[in-house]
């Protein structure tokens, strides 16, 4: 594990190791799973950072950084102020089609300064993301899609920001699985 891995590893659990978080951090150390899996699907290069980005990709939950209700604006924020690496904030911040909901909120402005990277380490992203369920636990995409959606009311921007980002998240998932496939089949 590099030591940004172990860093952000242990930055999460210290904001989001406990009962009050227990659900959060089931899933985020899920997703880190998840991301160490799918580090195959990223070059070697980003691979690090792909697991790190996962490990923090939810602490904007933590209650000590809740600032503007945009969970990933407010992770963003926090580890641009301690330093960290402006592609692992741009991950955090963007990730899961964020700038749908910030849309939403009325933060698009304020997420805009961060920098959105596309391409497969965001796929990798996302895909790790929407194939863990709340408790840590693998599931479909579309079954998180419908976990999602009922958790959060019609009206929430959450809800209303995930049936809009639908397609692009798919996108996300089908391009990452599509890579991960192509790197189990045998050279000819």
């Amino acid at each position: 594990m590099s030591d940004l891995t172990a860093n952000a590893k242990d930055l999460a659990a210290g904001l989001l190791d406990s009962p009050q978080m227990a659900r959060r951090w089931a899933h985020v150390q899920g997703v880190g799973q998840r991301a160490t899996e799918l580090t195959r699907t990223v070059v070697p290069a980003d691979r690090d950072l792909l697991v790190a980005a996962a490990w923090l990709h939810d602490v904007g939950y933590a209650p000590d950084l809740v600032d503007t209700g945009l969970h990933s604006l407010d992770g963003a924020r926090y580890l641009r102020r301690n330093g960290y690496p402006l592609r692992l904030v741009g991950l955090v911040a963007h990730h899961t089609c964020a700038r749908i909901e910030a849309a939403e909120r009325g933060l698009a402005d304020q997420l805009a300064v961060f920098p959105l990277e596309e391409g497969p380490l965001m796929d990798a992203l996302v895909t790790a993301d929407l194939t863990v369920g709340p408790r840590g636990q693998r599931l479909e995409l579309a079954e998180r899609i419908e976990e999602i959606l009922h958790r959060y009311p019609p009206q929430s921007p959450v809800h209303r920001a995930i049936q809009r980002a639908e397609p692009l998240l798919k996108a996300h998932v089908r391009r990452t699985l599509g890579r991960l496939d192509a790197d189990e089949q045998p050279a000819p």
